[in-house]
């Protein structure tokens, strides 16, 4: 395997020749760093490893070594190695597993020379070439790398914003969407979490809306975001009480009073209370146990001055949200009369 790659066999450990004397003239080393001057190099070990399966260690091996010795190698040598490997998992080359490639690359010396990232960004465009961002994301899971792809930067630029710069210039602008909707939800599953303990431990609501609101800045989270979190930690809090309908819409009810002034401190604009009145819509339509219980809610939400008149009638005229829109719009009229008479009278 190592005469396949360098044209000549190495020392144990090393990337050294064993001894003095001409390489073979047919190494991937050697060969131009294009995917089609690779590629038959990469068929011909597939099939070498369907003749003599008990080769695939070897293989592995020798990955192994060359990756964790990449320093050694020029910057050309190194590019045909990523595309290489690219081209390896592409063509499902057997015994390869996903973790022999990334995590010898986890070296502090190489992350922190910088010569990991520019390996795993020629990787990343050569693969995507025949792959979509899915298979690529899988492959990483695999190689339990999907969540860590800071920890290919050196330490002094791991952070989102060097992530984006780095990947949007090298033109992989999907694999950077696709880490901001990862860090989105891991920062939004923290912040839940961390909601979700105040609630349980009954907390002071201003208190609550004092670490809600640093976490939401620390996060850089759209307030939108953060209006339709704050309604799902509240629903997920109340204690069901299991087939008793009554007994829900009370446990319900409680909750939406008891954490009215939450939900006030956020919805600070007009778009914002008619989005809390669309995900209201959307989960009593989609849980059997709020179905009849939007009116209410609604009401409720009116009554602690979280929902303004005028946001409750632009719902109910203009509302966009179709789900179960026809029932509730039926639901809501008494109380949206009340509102008009109340208004006319004033």
């Amino acid at each position: 395997m190592q005469v396949v790659f360098i044209g000549v066999r190495t020392q144990p450990g090393t990337i050294k020749p064993e001894e003095e004397g001409e390489r073979h003239p047919y190494s991937l080393i050697d060969c131009a760093a294009q995917r089609e001057a690779i590629l038959p190099y990469v068929l011909f070990i597939q099939k070498t490893l369907r003749r003599r399966p008990f080769l695939i260690k070897s293989l592995e091996n020798v990955m192994r070594k060359f990756l964790q010795s990449l320093e050694f190698f020029e910057e050309n040598e190194r590019q045909k190695l990523a595309i290489f490997t690219a081209l390896a998992f592409s063509q499902k080359l057997s015994g390869l597993p996903p973790e022999t490639v990334f995590q010898p690359l986890l070296k502090d010396n190489l992350v922190a020379k910088g010569i990991v990232l520019s390996f795993i960004t020629e990787f990343f465009k050569e693969y995507l070439k025949e792959n979509s961002l899915d298979d690529l994301i899988a492959l990483l899971k695999k190689g339990k790398m999907e969540d860590n792809l800071l920890e290919f930067f050196p330490s002094g630029k791991r952070t989102s914003e060097a992530l984006s710069e780095h990947f949007t210039k090298e033109g992989l602008t999907s694999l950077v969407e696709y880490n901001s909707k990862k860090m989105f939800e891991v920062k939004l599953k923290e912040i839940k979490s961390t909601l979700t303990t105040m609630i349980n431990e009954e907390a002071e609501i201003s208190e609550v809306t004092e670490v809600v609101k640093q976490q939401v800045k620390d996060a850089k989270f759209p307030d939108i975001e953060v209006v339709r979190m704050l309604w799902d930690v509240l629903m997920e809090a109340v204690q069901w009480s299991g087939k008793n309908q009554q007994q829900n819409s009370n446990s319900a009810l409680r909750q939406v009073n008891a954490w009215a002034g939450l939900m006030n401190a956020f919805c600070t604009s007009g778009k914002l209370e008619l989005e809390l009145i669309y995900k209201v819509q959307t989960q009593c339509y989609e849980d059997a146990k709020l179905m009849k219980l939007f009116p209410e809610i609604i009401r409720s939400l009116y009554d602690q001055d979280v929902l303004a008149e005028d946001t409750i009638l632009l719902w109910f005229r203009k509302g966009s949200n179709q789900k179960g829109r026809q029932s509730f719009v039926k639901a809501l009229e008494p109380f949206v009369k009340w509102l008009e008479e109340a208004e006319e009278e004033e």
